[in-house]
């Protein structure tokens, strides 16, 4: 492991002391919670939606989560290892063959909907057997 890669691994090991970051994926339906900084008050505010991309690059990690707000479009890039997310908690596991999501922009209604992913633990246990 090069000199780079040591100090990233320790600044990843400080920004996620006391959270636990869960194993998500594009397709899933996740809540994040952002602690919003406004003048001297502080207070967390939810983001909840479907991710439709996810990078991983080390520290400068990064995942795209998009909702339907008022009948329009919204979608936020959160950094993965940002000091301002509070909480990322997984809704519903989707069930997709992409990486990227990005044909979900065009998509409205029941048009936008993703198959929900059932993993069942008795099944994996039997196949590894």
């Amino acid at each position: 492991m090069n000199l780079l890669a040591k100090f990233e691994a320790k600044q990843i090991a400080k920004l996620t002391d006391g959270k636990s970051i869960p194993d998500f994926r594009a397709g899933d339906n996740v809540k994040v919670k952002v602690k919003i900084i406004e003048g001297t008050t502080e207070r967390v505010q939810a983001f909840e939606g479907t991710v439709i991309r996810k990078h991983n690059d080390g520290l400068n990690s990064t995942f795209a989560v998009k909702k339907v707000s008022n009948g329009e479009n919204v979608e936020r890039t959160f950094p993965l290892y940002s000091p301002r997310l509070e909480a990322i908690e997984i809704v519903k596991r989707g069930k997709v063959r992409r990486a990227k999501l990005y044909y979900m922009r065009k998509l409205q209604g029941k048009a936008a909907r993703i198959e929900e992913r059932r993993d069942l633990p008795q099944l994996a246990a039997a196949k590894s057997e």
